[in-house]
């Protein structure tokens, strides 16, 4: 029989999802969480609980084959790491959307249909076919396979969508989280899903897959978009992941509230087998969050290393996730124009593990119209709209330059030299950009307010160490734009393990590195060649870098691309090759020494090219044969 508060919870919490799938959700997701929390301690048997998503719509319902399950989650690392225990995990970014299936038959889009309750979902066939990630053909697919993703809006396309509504007399989108679940239940304005976005997350087909690794390879091969993935041996690279999935919350373009974990091993994976509910091979972390109300007092503008405007609201003290609240940060000028944030609004604000709190939506608007600093309030210079950011047109600008130095302190480790000791030797003229920071002397340190022998002593040894550092790690502290520390990585393992490889790069050495696309190509090398004189008068300056490990040279100078499945992981076989000194390449050009494929007769985009450019194929028993002896001489092409 069941209790007065257990049938409240149940309709209360189908009221909830019923509108969170509509795009008009009242609460925040961790209110709801402590919801189904309750009632899984009153009846965890609940059906409730059972449901996932929500009905679809009567006029348009459609079937899953394979049933669209939730996730298990957990907000705690010693729940995660228990669970995980001896499997290889692969982890990907948990991006807050909605969850889509997409039917490819004989290579052709046929259907499309959100996840529903998880039995059924709503077809929305024709809205997919305006989501421009979304590939209406695959190459070469045979009989019937499914792609399953999540569907979502940037912040940039979010206020582009806002402005087009506007102009169609609709009313404004004032929520970036309700609103790609508004668009696709609209029955009418189809073509606004032109400014939606899509990333691929599962495949379910007919095709040899031994791991989650090799699934989401494949997917990338037939051209969908994917979220930041990796493979995982140990908890420690499990918990480094979440960091980078925490700034990822604080920095990126779009939304995410979590991590999925999945072992990573298919036959693990059956083995272990699913519940009514969940996947038992599938694990959400979620950051803990909060969300409240609080008043904006004030938005301050700061400019950030790459010449942005970035605003900060200052709030009424609110007490989240254990914290006390004062700054929350409102992204980027787009947002402030899209909510005409100003002073004496309320807003809900939502803090989420240990990122800086952040802005979600407006509750009650104060009067009049928000406005945007018409001069930098670094230097005094005039800024300018860009797209949805504001910029100082100074390129000498101070601020930017104390955000460039600043983060190279934080980057490249330099201990005890905190913000306001920098701001105060950019006042006194000791540091102006980062190379000063090699050329100052002890007498310079004593300058600084409350610095004695002692300290400065140290803060000039603290400095002077950071002169031999790891390539990767130098890399990404420069500045680079789109220059992050996993992007580094991937061009460093790629082969340009040198700083005069790195100076050298070409577009299409870029471009056939994993996760470069041709505008990111594009923006690195544009921005690389910016830091040419720094890197040169900091090598000057006495600056080393520790060379990657290596167990030998004996692939010195070869470039190796992979197509096909391996008798190990793809990630094992990679590390093989930089380790012996080879170059490992994600596509196949002019230039390419090697293309390792284990089937000759293969339907592969990689093996056609290849063999068109007359690229040398081998299989895997050869490389391990050349990890052995070295490449000969009068190797021959096809060697079986």
């Amino acid at each position: 029989m069941k209790n007065d508060r257990e049938k409240e919870l149940e309709e209360e919490i189908l009221d909830h999802k019923r509108r969170y799938y509509s795009g008009q959700a009242i609460i925040s997701d961790d209110k709801f969480d402590l919801l189904e929390e309750e009632l899984r301690k009153i009846n965890p048997e609940n059906f409730v609980l059972l449901t996932v998503g929500s009905v679809a719509s009567a006029s348009a319902k459609i079937p899953h084959e394979t049933k669209m399950l939730s996730l298990e989650k957990t907000y705690l690392l010693e729940d995660l790491e228990k669970w995980m225990g001896k499997n290889d995990l692969l982890s990907i970014f948990k991006i807050d959307g909605v969850s889509c299936s997409l039917i490819y038959k004989d290579g052709q889009l046929i259907t499309g249909k959100t996840r529903g309750d998880g039995s059924v979902g709503e077809e929305i066939t024709e809205k997919c076919r305006w989501i421009t990630d979304i590939p209406k053909v695959i190459e070469k697919s045979v009989g019937q396979l499914e792609v399953r993703g999540e569907i979502f809006c940037t912040e940039e396309n979010f206020i582009k969508l806002a402005e087009m509504m506007e102009m169609r007399g609709l009313p404004r989108p004032m929520s970036l989280r309700n609103i790609v679940a508004g668009l696709i239940s609209r029955k009418d304005y189809i073509d606004l899903s032109s400014f939606l976005s899509f990333n691929g997350f599962d495949l379910i087909a007919n095709l040899p897959m031994r791991s989650e690794y090799h699934k989401l390879e494949l997917l990338k091969k037939m051209g969908f978009k994917l979220p930041d993935y990796e493979i995982h041996k140990n908890f420690k690279s499990v918990e480094q992941f979440i960091k980078k999935a925490a700034t990822f919350i604080e920095e990126g373009e779009y939304q995410i509230d979590g991590v999925v974990f999945v072992v990573d091993s298919i036959e693990m994976q059956n083995s272990l087998g699913v519940t009514a509910h969940h996947p038992r091979y599938k694990m959400a972390f979620k950051f803990k969050g909060e969300s409240k109300e609080a008043t904006i007092l004030g938005i301050d503008w700061s400019v950030s290393r790459n010449g942005f405007l970035t605003p900060v609201a200052r709030v009424t003290k609110t007490e989240l996730s254990g914290a006390t609240v004062e700054n929350v940060t409102l992204h980027n000028w787009g947002m402030v124009k899209q909510f005409n944030l100003k002073k004496d609004d309320k807003i809900l604000i939502i803090r989420s593990g240990e990122v800086i709190p952040k802005f979600l939506e407006v509750i009650s608007s104060a009067k009049g119209e928000t406005s945007y600093p018409r001069v930098c309030p670094s230097c005094g210079s005039e800024t300018c709209e860009k797209d949805i950011r504001l910029v100082c047109k100074n390129h000498e600008c101070s601020g930017k330059n104390k955000a460039i130095i600043l983060n190279y302190i934080q980057k490249i480790g330099i201990e005890d030299l905190s913000e306001k000791r920098l701001e105060e030797m950019i006042k006194k003229k000791i540091v102006k950009e980062i190379p000063d920071l090699y050329k100052i002397k002890t007498s310079d340190l004593l300058q600084l307010d409350k610095t004695k022998e002692k300290m400065a002593n140290k803060l000039f040894a603290n400095i002077q160490a950071t002169k031999e550092i790891d390539l990767i790690t130098f890399l990404s502290a420069i500045g680079i734009s789109g220059g992050a520390f996993n992007k580094c990585q991937k061009v460093v393992q790629a082969g340009y393990d040198t700083i005069n490889k790195i100076l050298d790069l070409s577009l299409e050495d870029l471009m056939s590195i994993e996760s470069f696309a041709e505008k990111s190509s594009k923006d690195f090398l544009f921005s690389l060649q910016g830091k040419n004189e720094i890197i040169k008068e900091l090598l000057y300056l006495g600056m080393k870098f520790i060379p990657p490990r290596q167990d030998s040279q004996i692939l010195q100078g070869k470039s190796f691309c992979i197509t096909g499945s391996l008798s190990e992981k793809r990630e094992v076989v990679e590390d093989k090759i930089r380790q012996n000194g080879g170059k490992v390449l994600s596509s196949v050009t002019k230039g390419l020494h090697f293309l390792i494929c284990n089937e000759l007769g293969l339907s592969s985009s990689k093996l056609e090219k290849a063999t068109k450019l007359g690229v040398e194929i081998i299989n895997e028993e050869n490389l391990k044969q050349y990890l052995l002896n070295g490449i000969g001489q009068d190797s021959k092409k096809d060697k079986r």
